[in-house]
């Protein structure tokens, strides 16, 4: 069954008016294109329409469409081969963070992503992509590796947070995503990170420190969800939207704010309506940054990294 959104419903009208209009055609032998091609085209018109206005919070509902691609799937359509490693060698394998060593048209880099999964019991295996501690330190381990081995390293980062259980914080959650945030600033490699559908506070930024940061077109990144947010603030989740509006969480508001470096365009509709071109997309990218990246000094890509970083949020008053 496919997934409509409210603001979806004047597509799902028009393409069931399409549809109609086929089987009377087929059913009656006869010719009715031009009526299908009048619709088809107020259809198209619709759709740019929508999707060029679309608010903060119909952009959080689209990057969690449960057909959206998910990091494994851009590994497969990227990547000539993959090598997936498991573990922090001290707790456990962490099902909601994957990585390994993959090549891309050639070039081996270090990948690691959120994971959540395209069904109940998948999202289960993978903790919904809420990452325990064991995950953060499995991702360090395998960011060490890389530049043991000079080789760059791609994040994809889909998160709705860090796990917030009691267990979680008892093995250091807070302190396994902090360890990343320092560890991941003086990297001796470059580091490219992509925040492919949900960037939810220190659960996304855990895997967030980057040469280049960039957001899919139809993606969010925030220091909280727009329903926990509603809920501190109007201790209700009804304000939502409002809340979406004023986290300023989209990929515009936060390029516009120079928190991230681009904006990667999706297919029309969202990533979920073609993951082919939108990994031919994101593949494209991730290789023009990785040459401009390789081409410098990694002294000098890892003091702009730091600076880029502090430079963020301040304010210099008169």
């Amino acid at each position: 069954m496919k997934i409509t959104f409210d603001f979806e419903k004047p597509l799902a009208e028009l393409q069931q008016q399409i549809e109609k209009v086929k089987q009377v055609e087929e059913k009656n032998n006869l010719d009715m294109s031009a009526t299908v091609a009048e619709l088809q085209e107020k259809f198209d018109t619709t759709q740019k329409e929508i999707y060029a206005n679309l608010t903060g919070w119909q952009k959080v509902q689209i990057s969690r469409h449960p057909e959206r691609p998910y990091t494994l799937q851009y590994i497969e359509l990227m990547c000539d081969d993959f090598i997936e490693l498991h573990g922090d060698r001290t707790v456990g394998d962490d099902k909601a963070i994957v990585g390994g060593f993959g090549t891309i048209n050639g070039q081996t880099v270090m990948i690691i992503g959120h994971q959540k999964g395209k069904n109940t019991k998948e999202r289960q295996y993978r903790n919904f992509g809420m990452p325990n501690p064991e995950g953060y330190r499995k991702a360090l381990r395998l960011m060490k590796m890389a530049e043991k081995f000079n080789k760059p390293v791609i994040t994809l980062i889909d998160t709705p947070g860090a796990f917030p259980g009691l267990e979680a914080e008892e093995r250091g959650q807070g302190e396994a995503i902090a360890r990343n945030l320092l560890e991941m600033s003086v990297l001796k490699v470059p580091i490219i990170c992509v925040i492919i559908g949900e960037g939810a506070s220190g659960g996304a930024l855990g895997i967030g420190i980057g040469d280049k940061v960039m957001m899919l077109e139809h993606s969010w990144y925030s220091v909280i969800s727009p329903e926990n947010c509603s809920t501190i603030l109007w201790k209700t989740w009804e304000n939502k939207e409002r809340a979406a509006e004023v986290l300023k969480l989209t990929s515009t508001e936060m390029l516009k704010n120079k928190l991230i470096d681009g904006i990667i365009k999706e297919p029309l509709g969202g990533a979920h309506q073609d993951p082919v071109a939108m990994a031919s997309t994101l593949k494209k990218q991730l290789l023009k940054d990785l040459k401009v990246l390789k081409e410098k000094n990694i002294d000098e890509v890892v003091n702009e990294r730091i600076e880029k970083f502090c430079s963020m949020g301040v304010v210099i008053e008169d």
